[in-house]
């Protein structure tokens, strides 16, 4: 699809829209000189554009989820059923859709150059991970059948934990629980995130700058391996300050539910994200209870040495706006690479045997998502690391989205092809020769290219005279050794590349407000204030290097609270400033 031109925010995280940077807080230079009054611009013409508004987990989208946008892209109501997990908005104003793929090329090559991909960056403001491609990928992404597997359907995962090996060949040794937690069964206390692992994913701790207003739940006793599990699960919706807790439950071992209580949030109620939350006007209408009321409640529930047990708990804790030190996620319990993490239905699924989550049903129960997270814990307490690996996760996830894509388009089935033909659209495709691909298409294109410099330069002739093309590139893949090496690069190159330098400050600035204004640009892990300079800097590192790099364009020469700033990337910084540290 054409870019989004507008700034519309960073990356994405839960859902949430970027906040805007405060306009009280800063003053760009321009706005001092042009005096400008904001009345006096003319409407901007409406144009096409994705809104993350209902952006996936872990800004993850799947192969399905894709090609859904490229059919409602084609389409557009009421022919075709809107995204879930995404809006396109005026998409009667969207003039063309090309579609890129970079074959034998990953995310780490993309962020390995991302600075120098000035265009990338400020034209594609939406980013998102893929899982792994299957060995067709573009059949996955515009929904063709492929013909080697329809006839394949993976069977069912019954609940019993297999006691053989999924693949007898399976290298134990690389599955991330192993590397994570090794190989042998250890109790309770080896699986409670620590501090450190807590700031890495953003839990709400005693100190934090963003947790002035939090309460501690006075869980402060001596933990052991016996210590009591409670499964936690909350649900939200988005109100005019951001995400507000609407329910919340707790389950203890054994299963009694200790809490199920409706909350209604102070602040007026944008969405109600009923397809998520299961909650509506019309339950919430007569509920008294407040954020205030749970707390105290939860607080008297929870003996000291109570261990939370929940999926992305640390978004439960912070609808709660609430500080617990003794916690269990089972999204990093059950690791997975890269850092990606798997889904609590398929895990219900998967390890227990349950299906929550049910399409039939009208959003998410909280009672029964807190059970769900209780017993997967106490699974993996009781069979230990070795044995969950041994299921292979990674292989029963993929058989499951293979049983999922066939189970929903079984009778249903419309390929983004089918939808081009439908509106008698053409499409372009172009790749290299020893692509053996063919779309079966009667409207169809197909330009063989020699080499990946013709694909690029056909392309730049050709995609202005189709409303729909497929841009293919050809890349060998590296060997592995040298993606290993590549990766331990990545890593530190990646941490320099999310942390920023900011500063000048007055000495007697406003943390709290400068947080705030850092966090309008992305989600922060750290801030640290910088004393040692002839005046104060601070050190922001952000979750995500996009917000690195947005606030870096948003601040430079800005006025903040009295002052003119000028912020640098972490690599920069000492060059500059080294003779003050």
């Amino acid at each position: 699809m054409e870019p989004e031109k507008e700034k519309t925010g960073r990356l994405p995280r839960k859902g949430r829209k970027r906040r805007r940077v405060p306009n009280k807080l800063i003053r760009t230079p321009e706005a001092r000189i042009s005096g400008s009054d904001p009345v006096d611009r003319q409407p901007e013409p409406k144009r096409a554009r994705l809104a993350s508004i209902l952006i996936a987990e872990n800004c993850e989208v799947t192969h399905e989820q894709l090609c859904e946008l490229l059919k409602y892209a084609v389409l557009g109501k009421p022919d075709i059923e809107k995204p879930r997990w995404c809006q396109l908005l005026y998409q009667s104003q969207l003039k063309r859709i090309v579609v890129v793929i970079l074959q034998g090329m990953s995310q780490l090559h993309f962020y390995r150059f991302y600075l120098e991909f000035g265009f990338l960056r400020k034209a594609f403001k939406h980013k998102f991970r893929l899982p792994p491609p299957s060995s067709n990928f573009l059949a996955d992404i515009i929904g063709l059948q492929n013909k080697e597997t329809a006839g394949y359907l993976p069977k069912t995962i019954e609940g019993s934990l297999p006691s053989t090996i999924t693949k007898p060949n399976i290298n134990l040794q690389n599955d991330p629980i192993i590397q994570k937690y090794g190989s042998k069964k250890v109790g309770l206390l080896r699986y409670l995130l620590t501090e450190e692992e807590m700031k890495t994913f953003n839990f709400p701790l005693q100190g934090s700058p963003d947790c002035e207003n939090f309460i501690t739940t006075k869980c402060n006793g001596s933990v052991t391996d016996n210590s009591p599990l409670f499964g936690l699960d909350c649900e939200m919706c988005i109100t005019s300050k951001g995400r507000e807790l609407t329910r919340i439950s707790l389950v203890a071992e054994g299963g009694s539910c200790l809490m199920d209580e409706l909350v209604k949030p102070d602040d007026k109620i944008i969405d109600y994200v009923t397809c998520y939350s299961g909650i509506t006007k019309k339950m919430l209408n007569p509920v008294k209870t407040k954020l205030k009321d749970v707390q105290r409640q939860l607080k008297a529930l929870l003996p000291p040495d109570a261990v939370l047990v929940g999926h992305s708990v640390d978004l439960d804790l912070r609808a709660l706006k609430m500080i617990h030190p003794y916690v269990i996620d089972t999204s990093l319990l059950y690791a997975r690479e890269q850092g990606r993490r798997f889904k609590l239905k398929f895990l219900a699924k998967a390890i227990l045997g349950k299906d929550i989550q049910c399409s039939e049903r009208n959003g998410h129960d909280a009672t029964e998502d807190a059970t769900a997270t209780l017993e997967l814990a106490q699974y993996f307490l009781k069979y230990g690391p070795k044995k969950i690996a041994e299921l292979n996760l990674e292989e029963l996830w993929r058989d499951q989205e293979i049983r999922n894509i066939r189970e929903k388009f079984q009778y249903t089935y419309k390929s983004v092809l089918k939808c081009l033909d439908s509106v008698d659209q053409k499409l372009l495709f172009l790749s290299r020769e020893t692509d053996n691909i063919e779309l079966p298409s009667k409207n169809c294109e197909t330009i063989k290219c020699l080499s990946n410099k013709e694909v690029f330069e056909q392309a730049r002739r050709q995609v202005d005279f189709h409303p729909f093309s497929i841009v293919q590139f050809s890349f060998e893949p590296f060997s592995p050794l040298l993606t290993e090496e590549m990766n331990k690069r990545m890593r530190i190159k990646w941490t320099e590349m999310s942390t920023i330098y900011a500063g000048p400050f007055s000495k007697d600035c406003n943390l709290r407000a400068l947080k705030r204004l850092f966090k309008s640009f992305g989600p922060v892990r750290t801030m640290t204030l910088v004393l040692e300079t002839h005046q104060p800097h601070l050190y922001i590192r952000y979750e995500v290097l996009e917000a690195a790099q947005l606030a870096i364009e948003s601040l430079n020469g800005v006025l903040v609270e009295g002052v003119y700033i000028k912020p640098s990337w972490i690599s920069i910084w000492p060059r500059i400033h080294g003779n003050k540290r």
